[in-house]
């Protein structure tokens, strides 16, 4: 695996994974969509480029069988690989999906979702990362795969 950009990069240094946990959780500009589907970040290993996460699947998001609906599914998995990716670059790259492949192996009803998400391969221009989303139970509920685009990030 190609690892993401370090201060021997040229980049920021590396905080601890304790600090980066807290720099999230602590953050006041969390985007909206983050919110919606209550994603909290619960651990950090940057050597590994790995975060766990835990989601709120609320009813409002079911459908009328009372599964949660797929797309808030792959926007809780999509959510957790590019947050991943932030931290692999140690917080100097977005990056943007550029294709995302989604299985749906059971169904999730409302309630708390953990998901474990990983940088596969960093690269110049593209990065992969994979996810899993679990269940209460622990069970498996969807994987994702992604390819990503990496960019600096745009301070506004």
């Amino acid at each position: 695996m190609t690892d993401a950009p370090d201060e021997a990069a040229g980049g920021p240094p590396r905080v601890s994974d304790e600090a980066m946990l807290a720099r999230f959780r602590n953050s006041k500009k969390r985007p909206p969509c983050s919110e919606t589907v209550g994603m909290a970040l619960t651990a950090v290993d940057q050597e590994r480029m790995t975060i766990r996460l835990e989601f709120e699947a609320v009813p409002a998001f079911a459908n009328p069988t009372g599964a949660i609906q797929g797309g808030f599914i792959a926007a809780m998995l999509d959510e957790a690989m590019s947050t991943c990716a932030i931290i692999a670059s140690n917080i100097t790259m977005n990056a943007p999906t550029l294709e995302m492949k989604v299985s749906f192996l059971r169904p999730l009803f409302a309630g708390k979702a953990t998901c474990e998400a990983r940088a596969l391969k960093w690269g110049k221009s593209t990065c992969f990362m994979e996810a899993e989303l679990y269940d209460p139970a622990g069970q498996m509920v969807a994987k994702a795969s992604a390819t990503q685009a990496p960019k600096p990030f745009k301070r506004f």
